[in-house]
């Protein structure tokens, strides 16, 4: 899964129009970003990369980059 599919499918999760997240949004400042997105994110990842997210980083995760990181997902070169 590259960057922009990951990120249309957290666009999906948080319920938000589709390309609205860029990767450099503040968590706190994301309305769907509660206990069951933090819930969906990791059923998210696991779903889509077969990743495991570990709970203490999932919770030092401050921005959307953070998520990508903890997914595996590469930026692009």
């Amino acid at each position: 899964m590259n960057r922009t599919e990951f990120l249309l499918a957290l666009d999906d999760m948080l319920e938000l129009p589709a390309g609205t997240l860029t990767g450099t949004e503040e968590l706190d400042g994301l309305e769907g970003w509660d206990s069951l997105g933090v819930i969906s994110f990791i059923a998210l990842v696991d779903e889509r990369t077969q990743k495991v997210v570990e709970a203490e980083k999932l919770a030092q995760a401050k921005t959307v980059g953070d998520l990508l990181a903890l997914a595996g997902v590469k930026e692009p070169a």
